[in-house]
Protein backbone atom coordinates (compact mmCIF):
# COMPACT_ATOMS: atom_id res chain seq x y z
CA UNK A 1 0.00 0.00 0.00
CA UNK A 2 0.87 3.85 -0.43
CA UNK A 3 2.32 5.72 2.37
CA UNK A 4 0.28 8.89 3.41
CA UNK A 5 1.90 11.32 6.49
CA UNK A 6 -0.24 13.26 8.25
CA UNK A 7 0.93 15.40 11.30
CA UNK A 8 -1.65 17.70 13.45
CA UNK A 9 -0.67 19.83 15.64
CA UNK A 10 -1.72 20.77 19.23
CA UNK A 11 -4.84 22.76 18.04
CA UNK A 12 -5.93 20.22 15.91
CA UNK A 13 -5.76 17.59 18.60
CA UNK A 14 -6.60 20.36 21.57
CA UNK A 15 -9.71 18.15 22.94
CA UNK A 16 -11.22 14.68 22.33
CA UNK A 17 -13.66 16.40 19.48
CA UNK A 18 -11.01 17.19 17.63
CA UNK A 19 -9.11 14.29 17.91
CA UNK A 20 -12.23 12.63 17.00
CA UNK A 21 -12.39 14.66 14.05
CA UNK A 22 -8.75 14.32 13.17
CA UNK A 23 -9.28 10.75 13.56
CA UNK A 24 -12.10 10.67 11.00
CA UNK A 25 -9.90 12.80 8.41
CA UNK A 26 -7.35 9.52 9.18
CA UNK A 27 -10.24 7.14 8.49
CA UNK A 28 -11.32 8.61 4.92
CA UNK A 29 -7.08 8.20 3.89
CA UNK A 30 -7.48 4.39 5.04
CA UNK A 31 -10.61 3.79 3.00
CA UNK A 32 -8.41 5.68 0.26
CA UNK A 33 -6.25 2.76 0.34
CA UNK A 34 -3.15 4.51 2.37
CA UNK A 35 -1.36 2.91 5.26
CA UNK A 36 -1.08 6.04 7.25
CA UNK A 37 1.61 7.33 9.82
CA UNK A 38 -0.15 10.24 12.12
CA UNK A 39 2.13 12.44 13.79
CA UNK A 40 0.70 14.21 16.84
CA UNK A 41 1.60 17.16 18.96
CA UNK A 42 0.80 16.99 22.43
CA UNK A 43 -2.77 18.98 23.00
CA UNK A 44 -2.69 22.53 22.54
CA UNK A 45 -1.08 24.33 26.00
CA UNK A 46 -0.41 21.01 27.51
CA UNK A 47 4.34 21.68 26.65
CA UNK A 48 3.90 24.80 28.16
CA UNK A 49 2.20 23.56 31.27
CA UNK A 50 4.74 20.87 31.51
CA UNK A 51 7.78 23.41 30.44
CA UNK A 52 6.19 25.73 33.64
CA UNK A 53 6.10 22.45 35.97
CA UNK A 54 10.25 21.48 35.25
CA UNK A 55 11.12 25.19 35.65
CA UNK A 56 8.97 25.85 38.66
CA UNK A 57 10.97 22.53 40.30
CA UNK A 58 14.36 23.18 39.10
CA UNK A 59 15.27 26.09 37.71
CA UNK A 60 18.57 25.43 36.70
CA UNK A 61 17.34 22.21 35.66
CA UNK A 62 19.18 19.03 33.92
CA UNK A 63 17.97 18.71 30.11
CA UNK A 64 18.25 14.96 30.31
CA UNK A 65 14.99 15.38 32.75
CA UNK A 66 13.65 18.30 31.09
CA UNK A 67 13.22 16.07 28.12
CA UNK A 68 12.04 13.22 30.20
CA UNK A 69 8.74 15.56 31.34
CA UNK A 70 8.20 17.40 28.21
CA UNK A 71 7.92 14.82 25.57
CA UNK A 72 4.68 13.16 27.50
CA UNK A 73 2.53 15.43 26.03
CA UNK A 74 2.32 13.79 23.02
CA UNK A 75 2.46 10.40 24.01
CA UNK A 76 -1.00 11.19 25.92
CA UNK A 77 -1.94 12.53 22.57
CA UNK A 78 -0.97 8.80 20.52
CA UNK A 79 -2.65 7.06 22.82
CA UNK A 80 -6.21 8.44 22.72
CA UNK A 81 -5.62 8.90 18.92
CA UNK A 82 -5.15 4.97 18.52
CA UNK A 83 -7.72 4.39 20.87
CA UNK A 84 -10.51 6.66 19.00
CA UNK A 85 -9.31 5.07 15.49
CA UNK A 86 -9.94 1.98 17.23
CA UNK A 87 -13.44 2.90 18.06
CA UNK A 88 -13.65 3.52 14.53
CA UNK A 89 -12.58 -0.22 13.33
CA UNK A 90 -9.28 1.34 12.20
CA UNK A 91 -6.69 -0.79 13.05
CA UNK A 92 -4.13 1.56 14.95
CA UNK A 93 -1.67 1.38 17.67
CA UNK A 94 0.40 4.33 19.14
CA UNK A 95 4.42 4.60 18.94
CA UNK A 96 6.62 6.32 20.98
CA UNK A 97 9.93 8.09 20.18
CA UNK A 98 11.53 5.15 21.57
CA UNK A 99 9.93 1.95 20.05
CA UNK A 100 10.04 3.06 16.27
CA UNK A 101 13.40 3.59 17.33
CA UNK A 102 13.97 6.88 16.52
CA UNK A 103 17.82 7.51 17.25
CA UNK A 104 18.85 11.25 17.85
CA UNK A 105 21.78 13.33 18.92
CA UNK A 106 22.16 13.53 22.60
CA UNK A 107 21.79 17.56 22.10
CA UNK A 108 18.43 17.45 24.90
CA UNK A 109 15.78 20.33 24.47
CA UNK A 110 17.59 20.43 20.79
CA UNK A 111 18.29 17.19 19.38
CA UNK A 112 18.76 16.27 15.31
CA UNK A 113 17.46 13.17 13.81
CA UNK A 114 20.24 10.94 12.99
CA UNK A 115 17.98 7.48 11.74
CA UNK A 116 14.45 5.67 11.83
CA UNK A 117 14.52 2.70 11.27
CA UNK A 118 11.45 1.31 9.28
CA UNK A 119 11.30 -2.31 9.94
CA UNK A 120 9.71 -2.54 13.11
CA UNK A 121 6.27 0.04 11.87
CA UNK A 122 6.45 -1.71 8.16
CA UNK A 123 6.42 -5.25 9.81
CA UNK A 124 3.04 -3.95 11.60
CA UNK A 125 1.40 -2.79 8.40
CA UNK A 126 2.22 -5.83 7.01
CA UNK A 127 0.78 -8.22 9.92
CA UNK A 128 -3.16 -5.96 8.77
CA UNK A 129 -2.42 -2.18 10.96
CA UNK A 130 -3.49 0.73 9.12
CA UNK A 131 -2.52 3.53 10.98
CA UNK A 132 1.29 4.06 13.11
CA UNK A 133 0.15 6.89 15.56
CA UNK A 134 3.33 8.40 16.52
CA UNK A 135 4.07 10.65 19.37
CA UNK A 136 5.87 13.67 17.77
CA UNK A 137 9.07 16.05 19.09
CA UNK A 138 10.48 12.86 20.37
CA UNK A 139 13.18 10.52 19.84
CA UNK A 140 15.99 8.55 22.14
CA UNK A 141 19.56 8.73 22.10
CA UNK A 142 22.50 6.40 21.54
CA UNK A 143 22.75 6.49 25.02
CA UNK A 144 19.26 5.22 25.74
CA UNK A 145 17.79 8.31 26.72
CA UNK A 146 14.87 10.40 25.83
CA UNK A 147 15.24 13.47 23.73
CA UNK A 148 13.09 16.14 22.04
CA UNK A 149 13.56 18.09 18.83
CA UNK A 150 12.69 21.80 19.68
CA UNK A 151 9.53 23.49 20.03
CA UNK A 152 7.88 23.05 17.25
CA UNK A 153 9.58 19.59 16.55
CA UNK A 154 7.03 17.45 15.13
CA UNK A 155 6.40 18.74 11.75
CA UNK A 156 10.13 17.57 11.97
CA UNK A 157 9.42 14.27 12.95
CA UNK A 158 6.58 14.20 10.33
CA UNK A 159 8.83 15.09 7.29
CA UNK A 160 11.54 12.39 8.56
CA UNK A 161 9.50 10.04 8.76
CA UNK A 162 7.86 10.91 5.41
CA UNK A 163 11.27 10.79 4.07
CA UNK A 164 12.00 7.43 5.64
CA UNK A 165 9.35 5.46 4.54
CA UNK A 166 9.34 6.53 0.87
CA UNK A 167 5.90 8.22 1.34
CA UNK A 168 3.66 9.78 -0.93
CA UNK A 169 2.73 13.20 0.61
CA UNK A 170 3.13 14.64 3.92
CA UNK A 171 0.24 16.43 5.28
CA UNK A 172 0.71 19.42 8.23
CA UNK A 173 -2.74 19.94 9.78
CA UNK A 174 -2.58 22.93 12.08
CA UNK A 175 -5.25 25.83 12.66
CA UNK A 176 -4.90 27.81 9.64
CA UNK A 177 -5.92 26.75 5.88
CA UNK A 178 -1.99 27.03 3.91
CA UNK A 179 0.76 29.38 3.33
CA UNK A 180 -0.56 33.00 2.60
CA UNK A 181 1.58 35.90 0.64
CA UNK A 182 1.80 37.29 3.79
CA UNK A 183 -0.15 37.93 7.86
CA UNK A 184 -3.81 38.18 7.20
CA UNK A 185 -3.83 39.83 10.17
CA UNK A 186 -1.84 42.58 8.69
CA UNK A 187 -3.52 42.85 5.63
CA UNK A 188 -7.10 41.56 4.23
CA UNK A 189 -5.78 41.41 0.68
CA UNK A 190 -3.38 38.31 1.55
CA UNK A 191 -4.03 35.53 -0.45
CA UNK A 192 -3.70 32.04 0.01
CA UNK A 193 -1.22 30.14 -2.19
CA UNK A 194 -1.98 27.13 -3.94
CA UNK A 195 1.94 26.23 -4.50
CA UNK A 196 4.97 27.46 -3.02
CA UNK A 197 8.86 26.25 -3.53
CA UNK A 198 10.63 24.75 -0.63
CA UNK A 199 13.16 27.73 -1.22
CA UNK A 200 10.88 30.10 -0.47
CA UNK A 201 8.91 28.47 1.92
CA UNK A 202 12.57 28.07 4.03
CA UNK A 203 13.25 32.01 3.47
CA UNK A 204 9.59 32.84 4.77
CA UNK A 205 9.73 29.93 8.11
CA UNK A 206 13.69 31.69 8.79
CA UNK A 207 12.02 34.95 8.49
CA UNK A 208 9.08 34.69 10.60
CA UNK A 209 6.13 32.86 9.42
CA UNK A 210 5.14 30.66 11.79
CA UNK A 211 3.51 28.08 9.24
CA UNK A 212 5.92 25.58 9.58
CA UNK A 213 9.50 25.25 11.34
CA UNK A 214 12.40 25.85 9.66
CA UNK A 215 14.20 22.08 10.01
CA UNK A 216 11.48 20.72 8.79
CA UNK A 217 11.18 22.33 5.21
CA UNK A 218 14.96 21.92 4.91
CA UNK A 219 14.02 18.60 5.42
CA UNK A 220 11.62 18.34 2.63
CA UNK A 221 13.90 20.34 0.36
CA UNK A 222 16.34 18.07 0.88
CA UNK A 223 14.24 14.41 0.59
CA UNK A 224 11.79 15.97 -2.15
CA UNK A 225 9.09 15.79 0.33
CA UNK A 226 5.53 17.05 -0.95
CA UNK A 227 4.29 18.95 1.99
CA UNK A 228 1.05 20.03 1.96
CA UNK A 229 0.29 22.96 4.53
CA UNK A 230 -4.04 22.68 6.00
CA UNK A 231 -6.56 23.27 7.91
CA UNK A 232 -7.89 20.51 10.54
CA UNK A 233 -10.99 22.86 10.55
CA UNK A 234 -12.07 23.10 6.93
CA UNK A 235 -13.58 20.61 5.03
CA UNK A 236 -11.26 17.79 3.35
CA UNK A 237 -10.43 18.50 -0.62
CA UNK A 238 -7.96 17.63 -2.95
CA UNK A 239 -7.41 21.25 -3.90
CA UNK A 240 -7.48 22.37 0.15
CA UNK A 241 -4.65 23.88 1.90
CA UNK A 242 -1.12 24.85 0.11
CA UNK A 243 1.59 22.24 -1.66
CA UNK A 244 5.24 22.72 -0.71
CA UNK A 245 7.45 21.53 -3.92
CA UNK A 246 10.28 21.60 -5.75
CA UNK A 247 10.48 24.53 -7.96
CA UNK A 248 9.95 22.70 -11.31
CA UNK A 249 6.81 21.71 -9.88
CA UNK A 250 5.46 25.13 -10.12
CA UNK A 251 4.31 26.20 -13.42
CA UNK A 252 4.03 30.18 -12.89
CA UNK A 253 4.71 32.28 -9.68
CA UNK A 254 4.86 35.86 -9.32
CA UNK A 255 8.28 37.28 -8.67
CA UNK A 256 7.88 38.04 -5.49
CA UNK A 257 5.83 35.35 -3.47
CA UNK A 258 5.51 37.02 -0.05
CA UNK A 259 6.24 39.45 2.58
CA UNK A 260 7.47 38.37 5.89
CA UNK A 261 8.22 39.62 9.02
CA UNK A 262 10.06 39.18 12.43
CA UNK A 263 8.51 42.32 14.85
CA UNK A 264 11.07 41.44 17.89
CA UNK A 265 14.73 42.58 16.25
CA UNK A 266 17.43 44.61 17.71
CA UNK A 267 20.17 46.22 16.16
CA UNK A 268 23.60 46.40 17.46
CA UNK A 269 26.47 48.34 16.39
CA UNK A 270 30.14 47.93 17.64
CA UNK A 271 31.87 51.51 17.33
CA UNK A 272 35.00 52.09 16.44
CA UNK A 273 36.44 48.49 16.13
CA UNK A 274 40.25 47.75 15.31
CA UNK A 275 39.76 47.03 11.40
CA UNK A 276 42.37 44.23 10.79
CA UNK A 277 42.19 40.55 9.91
CA UNK A 278 40.22 37.98 11.84
CA UNK A 279 38.02 40.85 13.67
CA UNK A 280 35.35 39.49 12.58
CA UNK A 281 35.65 35.90 14.04
CA UNK A 282 36.84 37.63 17.44
CA UNK A 283 33.18 39.42 17.65
CA UNK A 284 31.07 36.85 16.03
CA UNK A 285 32.96 33.79 17.50
CA UNK A 286 32.16 34.93 21.51
CA UNK A 287 28.35 36.00 20.02
CA UNK A 288 28.03 32.37 18.44
CA UNK A 289 28.89 30.71 22.07
CA UNK A 290 26.65 32.89 24.09
CA UNK A 291 24.31 31.48 21.75
CA UNK A 292 23.13 34.73 20.26
CA UNK A 293 21.36 34.41 16.72
CA UNK A 294 23.20 36.69 14.72
CA UNK A 295 21.11 37.79 11.33
CA UNK A 296 22.26 41.07 9.40
CA UNK A 297 25.60 42.04 9.14
CA UNK A 298 26.90 45.64 8.26
CA UNK A 299 30.26 46.73 8.45
CA UNK A 300 31.03 50.51 7.85
CA UNK A 301 34.14 51.54 5.47
CA UNK A 302 37.53 51.66 7.62
CA UNK A 303 38.62 55.27 8.71
CA UNK A 304 41.53 56.16 10.88
CA UNK A 305 42.25 52.23 11.03
CA UNK A 306 38.45 51.47 13.04
CA UNK A 307 35.33 50.84 11.29
CA UNK A 308 31.79 50.04 13.21
CA UNK A 309 30.08 46.61 13.08
CA UNK A 310 26.55 46.62 12.94
CA UNK A 311 24.34 43.51 13.46
CA UNK A 312 20.92 42.21 14.71
CA UNK A 313 19.65 39.70 16.64
CA UNK A 314 16.48 39.12 19.14
CA UNK A 315 15.33 41.69 21.22
CA UNK A 316 15.51 38.94 24.01
CA UNK A 317 18.67 38.19 23.05
CA UNK A 318 20.33 41.66 23.62
CA UNK A 319 21.63 41.52 26.82
CA UNK A 320 23.28 38.12 26.54
CA UNK A 321 25.10 39.81 23.57
CA UNK A 322 26.39 42.90 25.94
CA UNK A 323 27.45 40.56 28.56
CA UNK A 324 29.59 38.59 25.82
CA UNK A 325 31.08 41.94 23.79
CA UNK A 326 31.79 43.32 27.31
CA UNK A 327 33.81 39.74 28.49
CA UNK A 328 35.47 39.68 24.83
CA UNK A 329 36.32 43.26 25.69
CA UNK A 330 37.87 42.69 28.77
CA UNK A 331 39.40 39.46 27.91
CA UNK A 332 41.64 41.46 25.83
CA UNK A 333 39.80 39.74 22.18
CA UNK A 334 38.31 42.65 21.09
CA UNK A 335 38.38 46.24 21.09
CA UNK A 336 35.82 48.53 20.62
CA UNK A 337 34.17 51.83 21.78
CA UNK A 338 30.79 51.47 22.39
CA UNK A 339 27.66 48.50 22.07
CA UNK A 340 25.16 50.98 20.95
CA UNK A 341 21.48 49.32 20.93
CA UNK A 342 18.38 49.76 19.29
CA UNK A 343 15.51 47.81 20.24
CA UNK A 344 13.08 49.01 18.09
CA UNK A 345 13.24 47.98 15.38
CA UNK A 346 11.49 45.28 13.07
CA UNK A 347 12.58 42.96 10.21
CA UNK A 348 10.41 42.91 6.75
CA UNK A 349 11.55 40.86 3.64
CA UNK A 350 10.09 39.69 0.71
CA UNK A 351 11.03 36.63 -0.92
CA UNK A 352 10.60 34.97 -4.36
CA UNK A 353 12.79 32.66 -6.73
CA UNK A 354 11.59 35.33 -9.06
CA UNK A 355 13.90 37.63 -8.41
CA UNK A 356 16.95 35.15 -9.65
CA UNK A 357 16.17 36.81 -13.39
CA UNK A 358 14.32 40.00 -12.83
CA UNK A 359 16.64 43.19 -12.10
CA UNK A 360 14.71 46.30 -10.28
CA UNK A 361 13.15 44.24 -7.37
CA UNK A 362 15.33 45.45 -4.75
CA UNK A 363 14.60 49.23 -6.12
CA UNK A 364 11.27 48.83 -6.10
CA UNK A 365 11.00 47.94 -2.57
CA UNK A 366 13.32 50.64 -1.45
CA UNK A 367 11.14 52.78 -3.28
CA UNK A 368 8.25 51.59 -1.81
CA UNK A 369 9.35 52.39 1.46
CA UNK A 370 10.67 55.43 0.46
CA UNK A 371 6.84 56.71 -0.85
CA UNK A 372 5.87 55.83 2.68
CA UNK A 373 8.15 57.78 4.38
CA UNK A 374 10.06 54.80 5.76
CA UNK A 375 13.57 55.09 6.41
CA UNK A 376 15.63 52.21 6.17
CA UNK A 377 18.34 51.07 8.72
CA UNK A 378 20.29 48.10 7.04
CA UNK A 379 20.03 45.83 4.58
CA UNK A 380 20.71 42.26 3.65
CA UNK A 381 19.83 40.23 0.18
CA UNK A 382 20.67 36.87 -1.08
CA UNK A 383 19.18 35.37 -4.57
CA UNK A 384 15.58 35.14 -3.49
CA UNK A 385 15.27 37.41 -0.60
CA UNK A 386 15.90 41.08 0.27
CA UNK A 387 15.33 41.90 4.51
CA UNK A 388 15.40 45.50 5.81
CA UNK A 389 15.39 46.85 8.91
CA UNK A 390 13.03 49.64 9.79
CA UNK A 391 11.30 51.18 12.90
CA UNK A 392 9.12 48.97 15.00
CA UNK A 393 6.33 51.49 14.66
CA UNK A 394 6.15 51.45 10.94
CA UNK A 395 5.85 47.23 10.50
CA UNK A 396 2.48 46.99 9.38
CA UNK A 397 2.50 50.16 7.18
CA UNK A 398 6.05 48.28 5.01
CA UNK A 399 4.41 44.81 5.04
CA UNK A 400 0.74 46.17 3.74
CA UNK A 401 2.29 48.73 1.03
CA UNK A 402 5.00 46.11 -0.22
CA UNK A 403 1.90 43.79 -0.32
CA UNK A 404 0.44 45.52 -2.87
CA UNK A 405 3.41 47.03 -4.48
CA UNK A 406 4.32 43.76 -5.92
CA UNK A 407 0.31 43.31 -6.19
CA UNK A 408 0.43 39.80 -4.23
CA UNK A 409 -3.60 39.76 -3.76
CA UNK A 410 -3.42 38.85 -7.67
CA UNK A 411 -2.33 35.36 -8.61
CA UNK A 412 0.59 35.43 -11.65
Amino acid sequence: MPILVMKFGGTSVATLDRIRRAAKRVGREVANGYDVIVIVSAMAGETNKLVGFVEETSPLYDAREYDAVVSSGENVTAGLMALTLQEMDVPARSWQGWQVPLITTSAHAAARIEEIPTANILKKFEEGMKVAVIAGFQGISREGRITTLGRGGSDTSAVAFAAAFGAERCDIYTDVDGVYTTDPRITSKARKLDRIAFEEMLELASLGAKVLQTRSVELAMRYNVKLRVLSSFEEMSDEAGTLVCAEEDIVESNVVAGVAYSRDEAKLTLTQVADRPGIAAAIFGPLAEAGVNVDMIVQNISEGGTTDMTFSCPVNEVKRAEKAMADAKAAGLVDFGRLVADTDVCKVSIVGIGMRSHAGVAAKMFQTLRDEGINIKVITTSEIKVSVLVDRKYLELAVQALHDAFGLDRAA
